[in-house]
């Protein structure tokens, strides 16, 4: 059995409300759960599971929420298909780019279909064809499918493209801005 941990990190203070939830007053199995169902994560280093084919990492989650194997496999495949990684269905992540892994995650973390997704510098180390590939494919998710994405970025080229951009230092909060993009 696979168990996963409460959180990637656990606030000192303050509270986390996501979608009216206040995640800091679920128990450790909720949180499991809420993240499970709401919250898809793409990692910097990609965190695909080396002895799994491309297909078999995206799969993996929607095996942990109980879908049926035909179920994990269609969407799969449809999820490959998005991100133009379907001929790759089959290939283990020592056997792909590190663009051809990125996307893997990302179809990683679509898989659940989740209302947000965390991506921590997902066009590191990306050249500029991978990283602009990947940002259309956030760009059209976010337009048609509804998907939040949240980046932690030094990249001006992921920025450039995000409708709200929050800039930290230390902890804190230097500046919040809203663009309209049309």
């Amino acid at each position: 059995m696979l168990t996963l941990p409460r959180g990637l990190d656990k606030p000192s203070a303050g509270e986390i409300i996501i979608n009216g939830t206040r995640i800091n007053d679920l128990n450790d199995n909720q949180m499991i759960s809420f993240r499970l169902n709401n919250i898809g994560f793409v990692f910097q280093a990609y965190n695909l599971i080396p002895v799994l084919t491309a297909g078999e990492n995206i799969e993996l989650i929607m095996e942990l929420q109980g879908k049926s194997r035909h179920e994990r496999r269609k969407r799969s495949a449809e999820l490959l298909q998005e991100v133009g990684l379907i001929d790759r269905i089959n290939s283990r992540p020592s056997k792909l780019s590190g663009g051809q892994q990125q996307r893997v995650a990302v179809a990683r973390a679509l898989a659940s279909k989740p209302k947000f997704i965390l991506a921590d510098e997902p066009t590191a180390n990306l050249d500029s064809a991978s990283t602009q590939n990947l940002l259309d494919i956030m760009e059209r998710l976010n337009r048609d499918e509804k998907v939040t994405f949240i980046f932690s970025t030094h990249d001006a080229r992921v920025v450039k493209r995000a409708h709200r951009v929050i800039t930290l230092e230390d902890g804190k909060i230097l500046t919040d801005v809203r663009e309209r993009k049309e």
